[in-house]
Order: structure tokens, then sequence, then C-alpha cells
């Protein structure tokens, strides 16, 4: 991510969002990823939540979730994953994934604006209830908030400061979607190219550093999707993120 985004958000969120689209973004400059020692997500199981009425009401908000639950199915047996490899530890390989389901949710949904110590214990609260799966080591959960509602994280606000985020509560990996209903987080693309490669930035990240910083993380450009935010390709007909390749010394 550009490195003016750390005076956006405080603290050290910056290590975990995908952040706004900036006109003529810089190339991402020379990075390298150090591993930290915690865990890696060695065979990902991303499980999506559509938290909101009018993923069950709107036709067009229903097509969108039928396609990002196909996005996933997809795109965790395709290239992008592969090239995740180069970030194999002794004991942890990183290999396919599956895509183990998708809930909608209204109960509760979000007027207004999510913080994300809510979206936390909603998300415990449906594991616990059996509204999502119970999660293991590799499992990680799509948040994907409805047009119109707010991401708020320390402080900040999605279309404001940021696009997306990954995170932990405990053992439990997750990812929150805000709707792309700004220029900033649109960038020029589709709803739907916006939503996958968002998604695709946060899943390449919570795999190699699921839990923020302690995985493979650069000390000044952050996660292996931050250092190439807005850089894009296609794989398997979807636009996803280019990501940080130590071994190439680019974005790939």
């Amino acid at each position: 991510m550009p490195r003016t985004l750390s005076t956006m958000l405080p603290g050290h969120e910056c290590i975990r969002v995908v952040p706004l689209y900036q006109p003529q973004i810089q190339q991402a400059v020379a990075a390298n990823l150090t591993y930290r020692g915690e865990a890696l997500v060695e065979a990902a199981k991303v499980f999506a939540i559509f938290w909101g009425q009018s993923w069950t009401d709107n036709a067009d908000a229903r097509d969108l979730a039928a396609a990002m639950n196909k996005f996933f199915s997809d795109i965790l047996v395709s290239s992008l994953i592969d090239q995740l490899s180069e970030y194999n530890v002794p004991g942890k390989a990183i290999d396919h994934g599956s895509f183990i389901g998708s809930t909608v949710v209204t109960a509760n949904a979000p007027k207004r604006s999510v913080s994300d110590s809510t979206i936390q214990t909603v998300l415990q609260n449906w594991i616990s209830n059996g509204t999502a799966p119970q999660n293991d080591k590799d499992t990680i959960y799509f948040v994907f908030l409805e047009a119109g509602i707010v991401s708020v994280m320390g402080g900040s606000r999605s279309c404001q400061s940021y696009c997306g985020y990954h995170s932990n509560v405990d053992s439990i990996y997750y990812a929150v979607m805000p709707f792309p209903g700004c220029s900033g987080c649109l960038g020029g693309l589709t709803v739907l190219d916006a939503f996958t490669a968002t998604s695709s930035h946060e899943l390449c990240e919570a795999i190699t550093d699921p839990v923020p910083g302690t995985g493979w993380y650069d000390d000044t450009q952050g996660e292996i999707g931050d250092i190439c935010a807005w850089q894009f390709k296609q794989v398997d007909g979807y636009t996803v993120q280019l990501e940080w390749s130590n071994e190439q010394n680019q974005c790939v």
C-alpha cells in the first residue's frame, strides 16, 4: 500500500487493510517479506457470510453473492494460490484450499455502520450457534456487508480510509468486505471486480499472515498484498490483485 496510508490509519491498522484507490498510484517499491515465526494457513477453508436483508431481497445482491461464492470455489484451486508456495516454511506448506460454503444472515444486521469489535462478537456467536461452521487452523471467514453499511475499525471508516481488511480474534481468522459503494473502492472497476480484487488481496494476506504482523511481513511495506495494492491481473477470468514475490522481487 502507499506509505501515505500510515497517516490515514491510527496505530498499525495499515498492515491489514486494502487502501483506497489513488489515481496514478506508484508502482511497488522494493520490499522483503520476512517470516515472523507464527501461523500460516496451509489449506484455506473459506466460508462466506453475507450479512444483511438485501442479500436475500435484492436480485442484484443475490447474483453478486452467488458470483462471489463461485469466485472462492475457483480461486482457491488456482495459480493465485500456487504462487504463494514460495512462502512455505519447514513444517508449513501452503497448498490449494476449498470453499466450504456460505450463508445469509439477516438477524441484527447493522443499519448504518458496524465496528470491528461488533463483528468479532457476532462472528463468535455465529460459530457457537452453528450459523457458521466451527473453525480450525485453516478456516477463514469472509463477512460481506450490504450496500450502505460503513465498516468502522479503530476510528477509521470504509470508503474514507480503507476498502477491506483481515484480522483475527483469538484463533478465528476473518476478513471484512464492505460494499464498494464509492469511487475510492471501485477504482474504475465493476462492483464484482472490486469485490474479487479486494477479496484476493485479503485472502492471500490471511493465508501468509493470518495474525497480522506475525507471519510473512515487511516492517515498512506491510503484508504481501499491501505492497502491490491496486495492481491487477486476470486469473481464471477473475480480476485479482498482484501479490509480492520475494523470489522475483516484484509484484506478480
